[in-house]
């Protein structure tokens, strides 16, 4: 007996033999390197769909939690590389292609070597190279369970002036496109992000230009003529009839009338363009939503509908862009940054850590809000003069000055702490008054 997991209707013939649906298939048109350049060359919604989201994970880059020094000379040699800049060109690379490095230039100058991270020294990081898939060639691929660089090249040669270069995979920092379900079937990259929103982005742009099209028949005149078929059988009188309306539409552009036989007969017919907006919309709403960005970002237009302001929709992208950065940009980054700490330190401090940086920007109101909120916490841990304390007022006050570092709502806090130092001990009532009443000089005898 077989049992099939699906609705069928022996009457109406839903899910049996004579169901069109059950005749259905998915095939898979991969799309090659010219197709892919044509499309993020040629269609704005193919080129968004792209940018959008390497942009936006680099477009704040990453708070380094160190010593002021040294995350002085991180970001002072981040800023030499050019990193953001890079990473971005590199993430935009694999969603276009599938796949895309960043080659380390280091001081030794010896890239088919493999690259020991516990011997870089101060400055040795020179350079980034970005590289689109096509222009590298991969070795071996690693298929041993168990390795950390299992599905990945073992080795590159990346195409230069003088031919093939062989580069070490510990000299590369390897960025893939939409993830392949089956890594043994493919050569170490993904697919392109336009592969699966294909259809999306054909239908809307051919609406689109459908829509223009229809722009040139939005009025078309008609005119009916007895013998018509007689006529146009005829080069002589086909040739008359061509001169006869050509007459008469200069006539109508002259007196803004037009003169015909009196068996003729004339129309106008005008199209309904009102349901086409409409249409078009919905079309570029499915492109959006296959490419998993808001209409409002992809779109770069405003919310629409009776107080809509577009924030759930953005901030629900924003948070899936921060998990794009810590699932994967974070872990491709991980051995490019063992090298640049490194490169501008001298050394690997092991307390040197980085957050990314927020990607919503609070209103001044809810900073306010915030701050507000943290000051009152404090004020209940510390007690309030009318009950105990619940930490020590030297913990409470390192750890707000911290939070307030991080939020960045009191502009020079960190010089002052610097310079004064933390709250050690709670005011009494007379420190309290000399701090907000000006001292009385004596009158001068």
């Amino acid at each position: 007996m077989l049992l099939f997991d699906k609705l069928q209707n022996l009457v109406s013939g839903l899910g049996g033999t004579t169901d069109k649906n059950s005749y259905n298939s998915y095939i898979l048109p991969l799309q090659d390197k010219a197709s892919l350049e044509a499309m993020y060359r040629g269609d704005w919604i193919a080129r968004k769909i792209i940018d959008i989201p390497p942009c936006d994970e680099t477009r704040e880059g990453r708070d380094w939690q160190a010593k002021n020094e040294q995350i002085e000379a991180i970001e002072e040699q981040e800023r030499a590389l050019g990193l953001w800049s890079k990473v971005r060109q590199a993430r935009s690379l694999a969603r276009l292609y599938g796949g895309s490095v960043m080659v380390l230039g280091m001081a030794d100058n010896a890239p088919a070597e493999e690259l020991n991270i516990e011997r870089v020294r101060r400055g040795d990081l020179r350079y980034l190279a970005v590289l689109n898939r096509y222009q590298v060639s991969v070795g071996e691929i690693d298929r041993r369970l168990g390795s950390p660089t299992y599905g990945a090249p073992v080795s590159y040669e990346v195409q230069g002036e003088d031919g093939g270069v062989p580069v070490h995979s510990s000299r590369v920092i390897r960025f893939v496109g939409a993830e392949i379900p089956d890594v043994t079937l493919s050569d170490g990259w993904g697919d392109s992000a336009l592969q699966a929103v294909m259809d999306a982005v054909e239908n809307a742009g051919l609406l689109s230009q459908a829509s223009a099209a229809l722009v040139n028949e939005a009025k078309l005149d008609i005119i009916k003529i007895r013998g018509l078929t007689e006529i146009l059988n005829n080069e002589e009188t086909t040739a008359r009839l061509q001169t006869r309306f050509q007459l008469a539409s200069k006539m109508k552009s002259l007196i803004n009338t037009l003169l015909l036989d009196a068996e003729e007969e004339w129309e106008r017919k005008q199209i309904n363009f009102s349901q086409l907006p409409e249409l078009l919309d919905r079309y570029l709403q499915i492109a959006a939503g296959a490419a998993d960005i808001p209409a409002t970002r992809l779109l770069s237009q405003a919310p629409q509908g009776m107080n809509a302001t577009g924030d759930g929709d953005y901030r629900n992208y924003l948070d899936r862009i921060n998990a794009g950065q810590r699932l994967d940009l974070q872990p491709a980054l991980a051995p490019f940054d063992e090298v640049l700490i490194r490169s501008a330190l001298g050394s690997r401090p092991p307390e040197v850590h980085y957050v990314w940086s927020p990607l919503w920007h609070m209103s001044e109101k809810e900073q306010a809000d915030i701050f507000k909120i943290k000051s009152d916490a404090a004020r209940t841990l510390i007690g309030n003069g009318q009950s105990e304390p619940i930490l020590p007022i030297e913990v409470v006050s390192e750890a707000l000055s911290n939070a307030f570092i991080e939020d960045g709502v009191l502009p020079g806090i960190e010089a002052a702490i610097e310079k004064y130092g933390y709250i050690t001990e709670e005011p009494d009532e007379d420190d309290i008054r000399s701090a907000v009443t000006p001292p009385v000089e004596e009158a001068e005898e």
